[in-house]
């Protein structure tokens, strides 16, 4: 793994109780490390449309000792509503290695605001380039400028950049009251 979630996660600001959703959750590397922020009072919605790599993460849940503050769901970050979860219900998104793989980024990041709390915020973790296809091909990087005219027109202010390992860029933002 080129992200390692255990010293990324804290740059989150997550704190006891909070609630959060991991699009694209995959396995659960973040999940599980999200989950550690939050506490047992927290929440974290692990959200993918691979129902093969959500099993991995409940074998992985279970095995661990069950953390009972992780709910698995099979769903899809690319439609309204496809994360099964109510309006204003997240403190916090997370799409870590999503971006790349998608074609309807700016529906991800609506889906992302309708789910987040007003002030609520969304983390970008996404390849910043190809590295000679050691990650995605280059046609499918979602470069920070990109993401970042995407989350503007979606109704989000950027925050800050934090440091998301050596092939990763890290995008903070916050879901703003008001679209403009």
């Amino acid at each position: 793994m080129f992200s390692d979630p255990e010293t990324i996660v804290p740059y989150f600001g997550l704190t006891d109780g909070n609630v959060v959703a991991d699009f694209g959750a995959g396995s659960g590397h973040y999940s599980i490390a999200l989950a550690k922020r939050v506490g047992n009072n927290g929440r974290v919605y692990a959200i993918d449309i691979q129902k093969d790599l959500l099993s991995r993460l409940e074998t992985e849940v279970k095995q661990a000792g069950g953390a009972r503050n992780i709910h698995i769901i099979w769903g899809d970050v690319e439609k309204s509503g496809g994360t099964k979860l109510a309006d204003s219900s997240v403190d916090f998104v997370l799409m870590a290695n999503t971006l790349f793989q998608s074609t309807a980024r700016y529906s991800i990041a609506l889906e992302a605001r309708r789910i987040l709390r007003p002030g609520g915020q969304v983390a970008v973790i996404d390849w910043a380039d190809s590295f000679n296809n050691l990650g995605p091909i280059a046609e499918q990087i979602a470069s920070p400028d990109e993401v970042k005219v995407i989350f503007a027109q979606a109704g989000f202010v950027f925050d800050k950049d934090f440091p998301a390992g050596e092939h990763h860029y890290g995008l903070l933002f916050r879901k703003q009251d008001k679209v403009q």
